[in-house]
């Protein structure tokens, strides 16, 4: 038997029981299990700190329930309580928080006002299709095929637990839509970027995106280190805690000469004010460009995946490792013109090194 422990977590006004299991010497887990309230909520993890981090997700956004009861260890079979069980068991684990918030809006938006507590053989084709054409009706492409995916998520999990036998999905139609991939900025629309940001605060934060091909999301994490920028890969989704480097390009030195930390906008912000120098573009497009810039400068295919954060496969991501000499040597690649002198204001929010 494993030694086991149990304390309490409190979160938000509800007290939750932490488990801590232990097997073998040095392996661990934590689980924290909620049922009150209308909440029934397990999650686990292998750090106490990830447990209360997914634990504290769920909660935030939590689902409805039905009346509030003690569930019997037999998965349940309602859409609505089923549904509750494979976001709390299985989905928390494998989305990042973010995904997992816009999941469960969409689930509290569309998806239980329409199935609720009815039992999921009762789900027919016809009814998934009413949905998705209600909502297609509405000229919302991309969220019927968002709605869509998450349902189909949801009745595959309730395939593989014995709960039906055919995806009634399986015949549903959706309208396409064409997904905004966007695109990279030209040269002219680059300079124009930084030159009409000069003087504000957004200058520094747009040549970052530009010139390390962060994603918005993973912008905030971004810290200096060296002649590197570290930042949080946001596409890892193992469980554990995965960092990029960067290599301070030609390109973004200039904009980092005595600045020690860096700070940035929510993503929203620095869309709002990208919208307004080029409005044919969205935050992404930065990340593009420098990955074009990359490409266009002669820079090895493996030391550009290696700073955009991209997954080599198992087998490439288990044997993989670039030194910094090359990472470095590689990012000396990246220079080109137009090159756009810094202008950072006083008041700029960032902590600046002490000059000797």
């Amino acid at each position: 038997m494993p030694k086991t422990f149990r304390k309490e977590f409190r979160a938000q006004g509800c007290t939750a029981h932490v488990r801590k299991r232990t097997d073998g010497r040095y392996v661990c887990s934590y689980e924290i299990r909620y049922r009150r309230n209308g909440y029934n909520i397990s999650v686990s993890a292998k750090t106490l700190q990830e447990a209360k981090d997914r634990f504290l997700v769920l909660l935030n956004n939590g689902l409805p329930t039905p009346t509030p009861k003690e569930y019997a260890d037999a998965v349940p079979k309602t859409f609505n309580e089923f549904a509750h069980y494979y976001f709390n068991k299985f989905r928390v684990r494998r989305v990042a928080e973010r995904t997992m918030k816009e999941d469960l809006w969409r689930y509290n938006r569309y998806l239980f006002p329409e199935f609720g507590s009815m039992p999921i053989p009762q789900i027919t084709s016809a009814k998934c299709q009413s949905l998705i054409d209600s909502i297609v009706a509405q000229r919302k492409l991309k969220t019927a095929a968002e709605v869509f995916s998450l349902l189909n998520v949801i009745l595959k999990m309730a395939i593989r637990h014995d709960i039906i036998r055919h995806n009634p999905l399986e015949i549903v139609i959706v309208e396409k839509y064409e997904k905004n991939h966007g695109k990279a900025l030209t040269r002219d629309e680059e300079k124009k970027l930084l030159v009409e940001s000069s003087g504000t605060e957004y200058q520094l934060m747009f040549a970052a995106a530009l010139y390390t091909g962060l994603r918005p999301n993973e912008l905030e994490t971004a810290k200096i280190c060296g002649n590197m920028i570290v930042a949080r890969n946001s596409k890892q989704k193992d469980g554990k805690e995965h960092t990029k480097r960067i290599p301070i390009t030609p390109m973004l030195r200039p904009f980092l000469d005595g600045i020690a930390e860096l700070h940035f906008y929510k993503p929203e912000q620095l869309r709002k004010r990208l919208r307004a120098i080029l409005p044919g573009h969205i935050l992404k497009d930065l990340r593009k460009t420098f990955n074009s810039r990359c490409k266009e400068c002669g820079m090895e295919e493996a030391a550009r995946e290696e700073m955009m954060g991209h997954s080599l496969g198992a087998l490439g991501n288990a044997y993989t490792e670039l030194s910094d000499e090359y990472l470095l040597k590689e990012a000396e690649k990246v220079s080109y013109e137009p090159v756009v002198p810094p202008n950072v204001p006083p008041i700029f929010t960032i902590k600046r090194r002490n000059k000797r």
